[in-house]
């Protein structure tokens, strides 16, 4: 059910249409050549999903939304149920399918709500989604208007849970994953996309230089890059780089300042910077749920202080940029 053929076909009518052929020979035979052990499993979990008639979608409200209640039968949504749980976990979101509502370990809503008000309108525009997960913000991208987007990321899973939501809001609307990390993507400095989106993924580069270079490399003169990263108190010399863990996770390399972020990206050209949100993540916004019973925010922190990350570093604060190139 994974298939690209729509992609290529949409990307020969924009500016991108030299990525269809190295993106062609990339994909070829990715799921073989790069196998994941719950290919199979995975792979039949989308061949079972129930044929229905989906009658509304909604992706540009809050609650990412396909089909209705009386859109399905006790029986299907007993099986679907089933089959959306194997995909577990689920943590961008929420979703609701047909009478189903996956209550995902994000609020993702509650961020794109911080920052929409802050991006230029994506109506028409060619989007790029670094990082993208499930692709919960690119349905929000869609739902602005965007008339094509694509998100990298070589999560199997979150690709998967992609093309189940999909399946449902439509096989050939213009929104698409690839199974690929950023710096994997074609033609570096063709500079073809009008807004490019890095979320959560600046933290986990050995460089962030390099990163903020490779976002550069998408974007065409006077478009817009959003950058939503981990940030610490402080002023434009203030830099944390963590010693093992940060809140549990291995591949957190640096954490800057909002100004020092700010004096990165005016190094590498960037201009009109804007601070379109700092925020103090908060145990409502991320947290174990029954889409995704594993730890969560709540085990991340220090249980007698929670200003503070079991490491005993500054809890989690996220800050999203907007500039232009």
């Amino acid at each position: 059910m994974i298939e690209f053929d729509s992609l290529f076909t949409q990307l020969e009518d924009t500016r991108l249409h030299k990525w269809v052929e190295p993106l062609k020979q990339q994909l070829d035979g990715i799921f073989e050549a790069i196998p994941h052990g719950k290919h199979d499993e995975w792979g039949a979990v989308l061949q079972q999903l129930p044929e229905l008639n989906t009658r509304h979608c909604d992706y540009a409200s809050d609650i990412v939304t396909a089909g209705t209640k009386t859109d399905i039968t006790p029986q299907q949504s007993e099986q679907l149920l089933g089959l959306l749980k194997q995909l577990q976990p689920w943590r961008k979101g929420p979703y609701q399918l047909f009478d189903i509502h996956i209550d995902t370990e994000w609020h993702s809503d509650w961020k794109w709500q911080r920052i929409k008000d802050h991006l230029s309108p994506l109506k028409d525009r060619l989007v790029l989604d670094i990082g993208c997960g499930n692709g919960y913000h690119m349905w929000r991208m869609l739902g602005e208007g965007a008339k094509l987007v694509i998100g990298a990321d070589p999560s199997r899973l979150f690709l998967n849970q992609f093309t189940a939501i999909k399946h449902y809001m439509g096989k050939q609307l213009p929104i698409h994953i690839l199974p690929l990390r950023g710096e994997d993507l074609p033609d570096f400095n063709q500079q073809g996309f009008d807004t490019v989106f890095s979320m959560g993924v600046l933290y986990h580069r050995k460089s962030p230089f390099n990163h903020l270079q490779e976002l550069k490399s998408f974007i065409k003169p006077g478009g817009e890059l959003v950058l939503e990263t981990l940030v610490i108190e402080g002023d434009e010399n203030t830099l944390l780089v963590p010693e093992g863990r940060y809140a549990k996770m291995r591949n957190v390399w640096f954490i800057p300042s909002v100004a020092m972020l700010e004096r990165w990206l005016k190094r590498l050209g960037f201009k009109d910077i804007k601070i379109a949100d700092v925020n103090l993540t908060s145990m409502d916004e991320q947290r174990v749920t029954p889409w995704m019973d594993y730890e969560s925010l709540s085990d991340f922190l220090d249980p007698d202080d929670p200003s503070l990350t079991i490491e005993g570093y500054p809890a989690p604060l996220r800050a999203c940029l907007v500039c232009t190139l």
